[in-house]
Parts: structure tokens; C-alpha cells; sequence
């Protein structure tokens, strides 16, 4: 391992847990905003400054649709980098090519496809809601580092039954 991935393994486990506290930070926060519009309607159009919901009526309801989805993305970003620090755990040991790494990687590439389709559920509330007409914010980015992920898993597999093998004919 050069300097540099030795640099950045060492700065991953803490920047993983920081992220956590933040991901579990912005869930309380939506949790209470989800509250919040329950408790004092039309709160959050007066507080983007425009009357919303007499242009548009489903405002209110694609709102509180918008952030429950926000707190099950939080779910999932949540389970993503847990698997990700157990991954990074297992690479600073030094064995990181066992089968439970590829499981990881294969359920981290699902959750990111599940954030993917929520981010397109979004687009499609904020189309039927108020923005009619408007889907147009397709992205290859997040659709590649789903294939990424499902090679990387491949590899780690792969690595895990040749390290089986090896230890097997020893």
C-alpha cells in the first residue's frame, strides 16, 4: 500500500463516523420538519416567502411526501455507511478480500439504486405537484457507481474464494 492509501484508510474511519453523526443529525431535523407540518400548517410555504398553495393545493401533501422520503433515505445513506466502515475496518486489518465484504458492496450498490429511485420519486411529486412537465434531471453518475459497485463486489468475491483456495491446497 503506497503513502497515499495509507493516508486516506487512516482519515476514512473517522470521516465515516462523522458523516453518521451528521446523516443521523439531518434525520432528527427532517423528523421534526415532517412534525412541524402537522402542527403549524402552512408554515413552511410562509416560510419560503410565497403562497404556494393557492396556485398549487397539493403543495402541502408533496411536501410532507418529499420528507418522509428524505427519512427513509436517511435509513438508507444510514445502512450504507455502516457497511462501508465495516468494510474499511476489515481493508485496515489487513484481510479485507472475505465473502462478507462482496455482500457489502452488493447491498451497498442496492441502496444506492434505492436512493436513486427515491430521487426520481421526488422529481415525479415535484412534476405532479408544481412543477408540471418538468423530468428532466436524469444523471448517468449515481447509475455507474451502481455498476462500480457490483464489479467491486465481484472482485471481492472473486479474491475471497481464491483466498479459500490458496488456504485450502496449504
Amino acid at each position: 500500500m503506497n503513502s497515499m492509501s495509507a493516508r486516506a484508510l487512516a482519515v476514512a474511519r473517522p470521516v465515516i463516523q462523522g458523516l453518521t453523526i451528521l446523516n443521523i443529525l439531518y434525520a432528527v431535523c427532517i423528523a421534526l420538519l415532517l412534525g412541524a407540518t402537522f402542527v403549524m400548517p402552512g408554515w413552511m410555504e410562509r416560510a419560503l416567502g410565497i403562497d404556494l398553495v393557492s396556485k398549487y393545493p397539493l403543495v402541502p401533501l408533496g411536501l410532507r411526501a418529499i420528507v418522509v422520503i428524505g427519512l427513509i433515505g436517511a435509513a438508507i445513506v444510514h445502512t450504507i455507511l455502516r457497511r462501508l466502515l465495516a468494510i474499511v475496518d476489515t481493508v485496515r486489518g489487513g484481510d479485507p478480500f472475505i465473502v462478507q465484504n462482496a455482500q457489502r458492496l452488493d447491498a451497498i450498490a442496492w441502496s444506492v439504486v434505492a436512493l436513486e429511485v427515491l430521487r426520481m420519486i421526488v422529481m415525479a411529486i415535484a412534476a405532479a405537484v408544481w412543477e408540471p412537465g418538468r423530468l428532466d434531471s436524469f444523471s448517468f453518475a449515481p447509475w455507474l457507481a451502481v455498476l462500480m459497485l457490483f464489479v467491486l463486489s465481484g472482485v471481492f468475491a472473486h479474491g475471497a474464494r481464491m483466498r479459500a483456495d490458496l488456504e485450502g491446497t496449504v
